[in-house]
C-alpha cells in the first residue's frame, strides 16, 4: 500500500492554486483545498492560520515566480545596459503570459492582489531592488550615470509600468505594444547614459 506524500505548505498552495482556478476567488474556499488534498480543513489550517494567511502566501508564491526568474539576470554576465533591456523584456514577458496564458487564474490573482497590499508591496520592493542593483552596476561600470540607483530604479519601474502593472492587462494584446514597448525601452537607456 502507498503512502500518500506528506502534506506540506507547497503541497497546500499547489492545491490552493488548483482550487482557485477551478472556482476563482470569491468561491474558493480553505474546506475546498482540503478536499482536494484528501485531509480536513483543520489539517490546512495546521499550516495556515486563516484564510486570509492561506490567500496571502499562494498570493506571494505567484508573484514569486517572476522575481525569481528576473534575478537570474541581475547576476548574469552581459554588460549593465543589456542586462536592464533583458530584465525588463523579461517582466513584460511573464506578466504577458500570467495575463494571456491562463486568463481565469490572472483574473483571480488580479483580486487576490488587492486583498494582499503587503505581499504586492514586498513584491514591488523586490523587483526595484533588482532594478537598482542593475543601475548600480552601471554606474560601476560607466554606462549610467546615476546620483542615487534607488531612485533612478523606481523611475524606471513607474515609467515602464504600462507593460507590467495589471491594470494594464488589456492593452497588453493590443497592435503595436510591442513597438511601443521598445520606444519606452529605448527612451529610458537613454536617459540613464553616463
Amino acid at each position: 500500500m502507498a503512502t500518500a506524500a506528506p502534506l506540506t505548505p507547497e503541497r497546500i498552495l499547489e492545491a490552493t492554486e488548483e482550487v482557485l482556478r477551478r472556482h476563482g476567488a470569491a468561491k474558493a474556499t480553505v474546506v475546498d483545498v482540503a478536499r482536494a488534498l484528501g485531509v480536513s480543513h483543520g489539517t490546512v489550517y495546521r499550516h495556515f492560520r486563516t484564510k486570509a494567511e492561506l490567500r496571502g502566501a499562494v498570493t506571494k508564491r505567484w508573484l514569486d515566480r517572476t522575481s525569481v526568474a528576473l534575478a537570474g539576470i541581475v547576476t548574469g554576465a552581459e554588460p549593465p545596459p543589456a542586462k536592464l533591456r533583458q530584465w525588463l523584456a523579461g517582466l513584460f514577458d511573464a506578466k504577458q503570459h500570467k495575463a494571456g496564458d491562463d486568463p481565469e487564474l490572472f483574473a483571480t490573482y488580479t483580486v487576490l492582489t488587492g486583498e494582499n497590499s503587503d505581499v504586492v508591496d514586498d513584491h514591488i520592493a523586490d523587483l526595484t531592488g533588482q532594478l537598482a542593483a542593475i543601475v548600480r552596476q552601471g554606474v560601476a561600470s560607466g554606462d549610467f550615470a546615476s546620483a542615487d540607483p534607488a531612485t533612478s530604479a523606481r523611475a524606471v519601474f513607474d515609467a515602464t509600468s504600462r507593460f507590467h502593472d495589471p491594470s494594464y492587462a488589456a492593452h497588453w494584446s493590443r497592435p503595436g505594444i510591442e513597438d511601443a514597448f521598445e520606444a519606452v525601452l529605448d527612451l529610458t537607456l537613454r536617459g540613464l547614459r553616463a
